[in-house]
């Protein structure tokens, strides 16, 4: 059976003890690491033929279905494996000589039908390979009661990616932008030669690099459903891809070409491209469920070769555990299940280059085979532990469907004197929560967002962690989008068809005055203002920012909050929008120009509020309007937030800059007065999101200086910066 066993390859000689030093000078520069076999399952391509390699404990047969065409619905030839010759522990394995790259295949699978234990064998069924590389076409209409499935394909990764490799770009460093691979471009107002596909994302990356940002996080790009198990258009799309079919397999929905296994290969085209820009590329993965949903759901993959291994069960094994809201939950942490995820994130990694990833509802991982929530659950740590994975980046969304939150607390506690805890970043729900609610103008909200603007020290640092394990956010695909945040009180997801049940109902939003969009000019003033505090506020906060793609130009879905079915103009990106909006879209790119400069504003530590350097300025000094120090049991809607300036780690003689920031929620005016400590700086004004365009920021930082008398009258819910450059 192939295995993953690797070795470097340095030329064309052997490394040897005691080979000459003039040989061993050609070390300098090796090739990449190489891999005998990508994965140890599958259907793995040799010179002369393809070998299959399936686990099943309790299948008492297995077949391989072959076809010559995406569309055949029987199979031209059918390769029988039987117990004795083809079986080895719970392995089955056979070599089918005269295959090649693009054969299309499904393993059929006979074995005990008994759901009241737990086993869903089905002879009959047509089932995609766990570790498929691709699948090819679609769900045939169903006639005779058999489903037919997409066909699996035979892969070779073979692949030209012109010297690129890995970023590696530090997390503090990073500006995640999150994104739908088809939505980006698959309005008509974007142009694309390509619309809605991988390739389309190529045709946009001098937007993305003129933006700034350094990450995309793509939303589930493994395979999905299209047409529902009948091969008819479902009545609700899964336009959002969080419904696993293959997750080894790119989604051939992306791929502009229709040939078998295209996908991959203009997958792997749009990395090279994007890495090639200085982009890195984070996966959005749901290694919680699958698309075979609870025992009512088709038999697609995993029921029909190992259900009682691959799906947590309950009532003796007749139904199946749902943590996911999706009907089935996956059993991360029996070892089969955690060497098939471990196996997995290696090979996007090695064979795809990709970056790192987002795990949805990671606190499923943290679930043990009964479903208990432990405290060092294997998955989780192997993650973490794995040396080939050492360079990507990973990222927990710290809860589940079933009532686990685990913000602050991810991974943090399980292993406090090892590398595991240091590895999981964090979608913080907390900075989402208490920033919205701040700029709404709640109440006793200062010293919470304060907490959050200077990196979450309270749920982070007791577990060992750091600033940049704070992804922060206020919107997410999982919501509203910015625009929409401050122009609906109220979800508005009544064309998904469920009578407006679905979607989050404690939104933390505020429409101004008049729900939607509106003629009335000081409202849209408002709503603009807000839209640029609280896009200003995450870019200069400590931690990592995650942008939602469309927000930097008001990106609307009409106050749907939850359109994971809108595969339509709700949901994709309208470029009119750019233009339309370019004021904020400026906005925007100044502040990540400046966050990409300004290590002040990414500190690798927690703020101390002492020294940066010795007689110097604290790190971070906080004052109430006045300019004095803060009651935080009664701080009212106002902060002014100084940051001294933090050198540059790299290039410590590199100027940067102090930074002075006033917050002011409340809807009324009020007088700011700079502090005495902060008097004797050159400060200049980089921010007033009070202001028009294109007086509301500075990107030269070349701003007016403050008042002579240090006062200002800041108006109702404004944001205003200052910098001062730090004179080493």
């Amino acid at each position: 059976m192939a295995t993953d066993l690797h070795q470097w390859y340095a030329g064309s000689f052997d490394l040897v003890v005691g080979q000459p030093a003039q040989q061993l000078s050609m070390l300098a520069r090796p090739l990449p690491l190489q891999f005998a076999h990508h994965l140890p399952y599958g259907a793995i391509l040799h010179e002369d033929g393809v070998q299959f390699v399936i686990f099943s404990r309790s299948a008492t047969a297995m077949r391989i279905l072959l076809y010559n065409d995406v569309n055949d619905r029987e199979p031209s030839d059918i390769i029988h494996l039987n117990p004795a010759d083809h079986r080895w522990g719970d392995v089955w394995n056979v070599f089918v000589p005269g295959l090649k790259a693009g054969q299309l295949y499904h393993i059929q699978a006979d074995g005990p039908y008994a759901p009241e234990i737990g086993h869903r064998f089905d002879p009959k069924a047509r089932l995609i390979d766990p570790y498929a590389k691709a699948l090819a076409g679609d769900f045939l209409p169903a006639t005779d009661g058999i489903i037919r499935p997409p066909k699996c394909v035979v892969v070779d990764d073979t692949f030209d990616w012109q010297g690129t490799r890995h970023i590696r770009r530090d997390l503090s460093e990073t500006i995640i932008y999150e994104m739908h691979v088809k939505g980006f471009t698959r309005s008509p107002t974007s142009g694309a030669e390509f619309p809605g596909t991988y390739l389309g994302v190529i045709e946009k990356i001098p937007y993305l690099k003129s933006l700034g940002i350094t990450a995309v996080e793509l939303m589930p790009v493994h395979e999905f459903l299209i047409l529902d198990c009948y091969g008819q258009k479902p009545k609700r799309p899964n336009y959002w891809g969080y419904d696993p079919l293959a997750f080894f397999a790119p989604h051939r929905g992306y791929a502009v070409s229709k040939e078998p296994g295209a996908q991959v290969r203009e997958f792997k085209e749009m990395v090279r491209e994007l890495h090639k820009a200085g982009i890195e590329v984070i996966l959005d993965v749901v290694f919680n469920h699958t698309a075979e949903g609870n025992e009512y759901g088709p038999t697609l993959s995993f029921k029909g070769l190992e259900n009682r291994v691959y799906y947590m069960l309950e009532n003796g094994g007749s139904r199946y555990k749902n943590y996911t809201g999706c009907g089935n939950t996956l059993n991360g942490n029996h070892p089969i299940v955690r060497e098939m995820i471990f196996h997995c994130l290696r090979y996007w990694v090695h064979n795809y280059h990709i970056d790192g990833f987002r795990f949805d509802l990671a606190s499923i991982l943290s679930r043990d085979r009964a479903g208990n929530l432990v405290p060092n659950p294997p998955v989780v740590e192997t993650i973490a532990e794995d040396p080939l994975l050492a360079d990507t980046k990973i990222i927990a969304e710290a809860w589940d469907a079933a009532g686990a939150y685990q913000v602050g607390t991810f991974a943090s506690l399980c292993w406090p004197d090892t590398f595991a805890h240091c590895r999981w970043a964090e979608w913080n729900g907390r900075y989402r929560d208490d920033v919205r609610r701040f700029w709404r103008g709640d109440p006793g909200m200062v010293p919470a967002f304060a907490t959050r603007i200077a990196g979450s020290s309270d749920l982070y640092q007791p577990g060992g962690r750091y600033p940049y394990h704070s992804i922060n956010f206020i919107t997410s695909h999982d919501g509203f989008t910015l625009n929409d945040l401050v122009s609906y009180n109220h979800k508005h997801n009544e064309e998904n068809g469920e009578d407006n049940r679905d979607g989050e109902n404690n939104n933390n939003s505020y429409n101004y005055g008049v729900e939607g969009p509106t003629w009335h000019k000081g409202i849209n003033l408002i709503r603009l203002r807000q839209i640029k505090n609280m896009m200003a506020t995450l870019l200069l906060s400590q931690g990592v920012p995650m942008i939602l793609f469309g927000d930097e130009c008001r990106r609307t879905q009409r106050g749907n909050n939850n359109a994971y079915c809108q595969d339509n103009s709700i949901s994709w990106f309208n470029w009119k929008l750019v233009h339309r909006h370019r004021e904020l879209w400026r906005f925007v790119q100044a502040l990540i120009a400046f966050r990409r400069r300004e290590p002040t504003v990414r500190r690798k530590d927690f703020l101390t509020g002492l020294p940066v350097r010795p007689g110097g300025f604290p790190d971070v000094s906080w004052f109430n309007p006045a300019g004095g120090p803060v009651d935080w049991t009664n701080a009212g809607r106002s902060l002014t937030c100084f940051l001294a300036a933090f050198p540059h780690r790299e290039d410590p003689n590199r100027p940067n800059h102090h930074i002075l920031l006033m917050f002011h929620a409340a809807p009324e005016p009020t007088r700011f007065v700079i502090p005495a400590m902060a008097r004797g700086l050159a400060w200049r004004l980089f921010i007033d999101t009070s202001r028009m365009s294109p007086n509301d920021i500075y990107p030269d930082l070349d701003g007016p200086p403050p008042p002579v008398d240090w006062t200002l009258n800041v108006p109702g819910r404004t944001l205003i910066c200052y910098v001062a450059p730090d004179l080493l």
